[in-house]
């Protein structure tokens, strides 16, 4: 299995409204993908977050899952509406488990 962790910081300017909006939309796509064991996206409530307020993870079944993913369309359009929301910077992490 392979867990993805993206961590995403926003310009000031986006809102709160925006940011659930981010998070809805991640969560949405879980119906649109195969080999996904578990999808989970929130909002960072750590005091340590260094900025980055939105947390997403998805624990793939194998690397073909991941792969696919990563050329859903659907992924593509949830990525678009989250630079579209003011992203400024993300992070990923990739550990198989």
């Amino acid at each position: 299995m392979i867990d993805r962790s993206i961590l995403l910081k926003f310009e000031e300017s986006t809102t709160e409204k925006q940011l659930q909006q981010v998070v809805e939309r991640f969560k949405s796509l879980q119906q649109h993908l195969t080999g996904v064991v578990d999808l989970q996206a929130g909002l960072n409530i750590s005091d340590r977050n260094k900025g980055y307020q939105v947390v997403l993870t998805v624990r793939f079944e194998n690397e073909e899952a991941l792969r696919a993913y990563e050329n859903n369309p659907e992924h593509h359009a949830c990525s678009a509406f989250i630079k579209e929301s003011g992203r400024l910077d993300g992070i990923v992490v990739d550990i198989e488990i």
